[in-house]
């Protein structure tokens, strides 16, 4: 209901606007009696020897129209038909129109309140969602939630105001009649009842396979390049035909179900149409029917009560389709927020002397510990290298510095004061991380360096960062130089390319921490030769942790750290690593001899 607070007014308006037409539907019906009975002859047009509750409210509200000219009478009542059914259809368009501005903007609001709440969440939650899940639940599930705001319930209610109205008008014309309506609604609902519950389970399940479906294009498109390299086209195409296949089946199942509601309500309402006639003709208490003029619009009536009731019937199966859609989005949105800072956190002054990991532990899940105890001391202006075998906890360590995990047990200090005293986003302003796995989003190479500076990045700033990096050279080249639109994950440059935008990134952020988690380990020589030279000036008077494969490239570095098994086990410079002959000096070995 948050979502819908802000539209209350234009809700109440949409429900009058659905009221009002329902309620000149029935009016419009009625005015088929003084139109029959001047047809049949009689000048009053709504004056009877008994007249009903109808035929006295029409005598009150139209008897000014009707007089003794007969011709005069017909043309008056056939006008007020054409009017109150002009201004039903305005009625029904500002219902229908003010109904899809509500669902548009539900829409709108619920995907930028997902969007924002997504960004608050950790990077463990991304680890356990498929990014195709996601586009599935920010765009698909969140469209199909918001129809039972708008279309929806607009339909429900105006479709409820039709059948009061009609009630009303037929009990006034005969309540005997009108008793046989009733008794077919309770059994409808008992027919329709386990069809419903079954059709939202079953669509629910259908999708979770359309996320799945999604999930699946979003990965072949983004690994393009390794599905033709390994010539598995014909496998993605039968994963993707599967998935589809199980996608369209659960569609199937469901829609079966839906379809079924329709003749079920349709026979049944035949059956009260067909009974009304029956009983109609000797419905009058002298075994003489209802007057012509009164069981022409009764029937009319009767059989109009079909729609709404048929489309009253099908609204929970439309309900079940919002509803599973917004568990999806709901399941997002009840994730905790453990990407956010409380109240009264700190802005993180800088790094003046020294990080310490004080008796770090973590783990992803409980008694699987990555990290072990833990301790290191990293002096500002110092080159820390962490080396040791895949698996060791290497990137889990350095995530923990700008606050993307936080420690089990243990804590880490920066200046003797624990880390989570800084709110996260002033600490990670302090930090510059240049990964292997390099982001590049589809926009201009401009932007891209200056993502998250572009109101403080200055043309000359970027270009000054480009250049420290070795990227103005292959920049020049692009088509437009600093204005080329990379595409999506910059398919257009090369890996080295791509890294060196990275680091001007991170240059033209001008971090006094840096983070380099193996960021020349897919660089061929070349390509690292120019990333290593741009390093070289981005580790100039800066504290600098980095997790390297390649040994030959942590040589230089003031401490090295040798994890394994989430332990420290040695630690030093390279020579006396060497020297000590022992994990250090066999993974040097390996690299150097194989």
């Amino acid at each position: 209901m948050d979502f819908v607070r802000p539209y209350a007014g234009v809700l109440v308006a949409t429900f009058l606007a659905a009221v009002a037409a329902a309620v000149l539907d029935g009016f419009t019906f009625t005015l088929l009696i003084p139109f029959l009975r001047l047809l049949f002859g009689d000048v009053s047009g709504v004056v009877a020897e008994a007249p009903t509750a109808v035929e006295k409210f029409l005598t009150v509200v139209v008897g000014f129209a009707l007089g003794t000219d007969r011709a005069a009478a017909v043309r008056n009542v056939v006008l007020l038909i054409l009017v109150a059914v002009a201004v039903k259809n305005v009625a029904v368009y500002t219902a229908g129109s003010l109904g899809a501005h509500i669902q548009e903007g539900v829409a709108r609001d619920m995907r930028a309140h997902l969007y924002a709440h997504i960004q608050r969440l950790g990077l463990g939650f991304f680890q356990r969602m498929k990014g195709g899940q996601l586009v599935s639940r920010m765009i698909a599930d969140t469209e199909q939630a918001c129809r039972i705001v708008s279309a929806a319930l607009v339909s429900l209610v105006q479709n409820v105001i039709l059948i009061a109205v009609y009630l009303a008008i037929l009990f006034s014309l005969s309540w005997r009649l009108t008793l046989l309506t009733l008794v077919v609604a309770p059994a409808i609902a008992a027919v329709m009842r386990p069809i419903q519950l079954r059709i939202r389970k079953r669509l629910s399940k259908a999708l979770h396979d359309r996320g799945e479906v999604t999930a699946i294009v979003s990965e072949t498109i983004e690994g393009a390049r390794l599905v033709k390299a390994h010539s598995a086209e014909a496998y993605e195409r039968r994963r993707f035909g599967d998935a589809v296949e199980n996608y369209s089946k659960g569609i199937v199942r469901a829609q079966r179900l839906a379809v079924l509601a329709h003749p079920v309500s349709e026979t049944l309402g035949a059956g009260v149409v067909l009974l009304l006639v029956i009983f109609g003709i000797s419905a009058g208490p002298s075994g003489v029917g209802m007057r012509p003029e009164l069981f022409i619009p009764f029937i009319a009536i009767a059989l109009r009560l079909v729609s709404p009731v048929k489309a009253l019937t099908q609204f929970p199966m439309h309900a079940e389709v919002s509803l599973a859609a917004s568990e999806r989005v709901f399941q997002i949105l009840d994730e905790a927020e453990d990407d956010v800072d409380p109240p009264g956190v700190r802005a993180c002054p800088g790094l003046a002397g020294q990080i310490v990991f004080d008796g770090v532990w973590f783990a992803y899940e409980p008694g699987s510990w990555v990290l072990k105890g833990v301790d290191l001391t990293v002096r500002s202006g110092e080159v820390m290298a962490i080396v040791g075998p895949s698996g060791a906890g290497k990137s889990t360590l350095v995530d923990l510095l700008p606050r993307f995990i936080e420690p089990s047990r243990g804590q880490v200090l920066m200046d003797g004061v624990p880390l989570s005293v800084y709110g996260r986003r002033s600490l990670r302003r302090t930090m510059g991380i240049v990964s292997q796995h390099t982001v590049i989003f589809n926009d201009t190479v401009r932007a891209n360096i200056a993502y998250g500076e572009q109101e403080n990045a200055t043309p000359q700033a970027v270009e000054a960062a480009a250049r420290a990096a070795n990227a103005h050279g292959f920049i020049e080249q692009l088509p437009q130089g600093y204005d080329t639109v990379l595409g999506e994950r910059g398919m257009r440059l090369s890996g080295g390319e791509r890294q060196r935008i990275a680091i001007a990134r991170a240059l033209l952020r001008d971090p006094p921490i840096l983070i380099l988690d193996e960021a020349t380990s897919a660089l061929d020589t070349e390509g690292e030769r120019l990333v290593q030279q741009a390093i070289a000036r981005l580790l100039e008077n800066r504290t600098v942790l980095v997790i390297a494969h390649r040994l030959s490239t942590v040589a230089r570095a003031d401490q090295i750290v040798v994890l394994d098994g989430g332990s420290v086990l040695e630690r030093g410079r390279h020579q006396d690593l060497l020297d000590a002959g022992g994990i250090y000096q066999r993974l040097h070995s390996l690299e150097m001899h194989g």
